[in-house]
């Protein structure tokens, strides 16, 4: 296995404008909390296919690619749940031109890989992270698993509290 690399300087590959290169490197990135929990991503140091290309004039398109599983709680049933996550990210760095063009993890032609993988990562997880699609979650009376108890749980439905003053009113 390769060093691991969380910095990465593009200037040392001296690219020509319009020459580009592709690359596997090594990252690693750490546990992450979403909704309060910890989720970890495995494997600890992955390979990341980075594309580099030098732009005419200055500046850099890059591309990375990875695969990684998140493990941590499902976010409806508590239980263990694994999703494996691809990450396609694309950025541009032309510092000089406009804001939009200028990439937050390049500076000083020094690429922070680490960095962009675990928020490229962050923004390739689904909106929940469930054990499985048709995942029913708790009961939210009295908590039990939905997906065990199966379609015939429910729970009697008594009046409805903010009506009770009503109750006592005396009509003639």
């Amino acid at each position: 296995m390769a060093t691991i690399t969380s910095d990465f300087d593009l200037a040392g590959l001296r690219l020509a404008p319009g020459e580009g290169r592709r690359l596997e490197l090594w990252t690693q990135i750490d546990p992450l909390q979403l909704g309060g929990e910890r989720y970890t991503v495995t494997p600890a140091e992955m390979p990341v296919a980075l594309e580099v290309s030098r732009m005419a004039g200055h500046g850099y398109a890059l591309r990375m690619r990875l695969m990684a599983m998140l493990a941590g709680p499902c976010m409806r049933c508590l239980k263990d749940a694994r999703r494996e996550i691809e990450v396609d990210a694309r950025e541009v760095d032309r510092p000089g031109e406009v804001e939009e063009l200028s990439s937050p993890y390049m500076k000083d032609e020094i690429l922070d890989l680490a960095g962009w993988a675990r928020d490229a990562l962050v923004l390739a997880l689904p909106a929940q992270v469930l054990c499985r699609d048709d995942c029913l979650g708790l009961c939210p009376q009295c908590a039990v698993d939905l997906n065990e108890a199966g379609a015939e749980h429910h729970h009697e439905q008594g009046p409805d509290p903010r009506w009770a003053k009503l109750g006592e009113l005396k009509l003639d």
